[in-house]
C-alpha cells in the first residue's frame, strides 16, 4: 500500500500550525486513509527547528519572512528538504498539502503583506516535492486523490 505525505496540521493529533490551532482534515474519505495507515504527516516548519506557537510567516519571491521582516529561509528550507527525504524514503504516491502555508500551499499562498490577501503560488515544500517529481494537492483536492487511488496510483 502506498503512502500518502499529508500536512500534519491537515493530520491532527499534535499541535504544530505556526497559531496552534486545530485545522484537521475530517473528510471521510481522509479519516479511512488515515486509519488504514496510508497517511504520513509532516510539518516541515516544525522539522526546520521553528516551535509551535511561532510567529505567522510568508513566502516574498524565494524568501520566507516574518511580520517583523525576519527571514526564516532556511528553517523552510531545511523542513522542506526533510518532507522531500521522507517521501522519497516511503515511495508516497502523491502529498496532500495544506493551501495557503508559506511551506505547504499547492495553489495559493499569501502574498507577503500580512494583510489576508493570498495569490497564486506555492510554498517551498510543494515547490521541493514537485520539482522531484511528486503529484502535489491540497486540502480541497480529496476527489482527486480518492481518483488517483482508484487508479491504481497510490496502490
Amino acid at each position: 500500500m502506498k503512502k500518502i505525505l499529508v500536512s500534519e496540521c491537515l493530520y491532527g493529533g499534535r499541535a504544530v500550525r505556526y497559531d496552534g490551532a486545530d485545522i484537521r482534515e475530517t473528510d471521510p474519505r481522509f479519516l479511512r486513509w488515515k486509519a488504514e495507515g496510508r497517511l504520513l504527516p509532516v510539518c516541515p516548519e516544525v522539522f526546520g527547528g521553528l516551535t509551535t506557537p511561532r510567529p505567522a510567516a510568508q513566502r516574498v519571491g524565494d524568501r520566507v519572512r516574518t511580520e517583523s521582516g525576519k527571514d526564516v529561509t532556511r528553517e523552510y528550507a531545511a523542513g522542506a528538504a526533510e518532507a522531500l527525504r521522507l517521501a522519497r524514503e516511503h515511495a508516497v504516491a502523491f502529498a496532500i498539502l495544506k493551501q495557503g502555508s508559506p511551506s505547504c500551499g499547492s495553489k495559493y499562498i499569501h502574498d507577503g503583506t500580512f494583510s489576508g490577501l493570498k495569490k497564486k503560488g506555492q510554498g517551498l515544500t510543494a515547490e521541493y516535492l514537485r520539482n522531484a517529481g511528486f503529484t502535489v494537492l491540497g486540502e480541497e483536492d480529496l476527489d482527486e486523490a480518492a481518483r488517483l487511488l482508484a487508479d491504481g496510483d497510490g496502490d
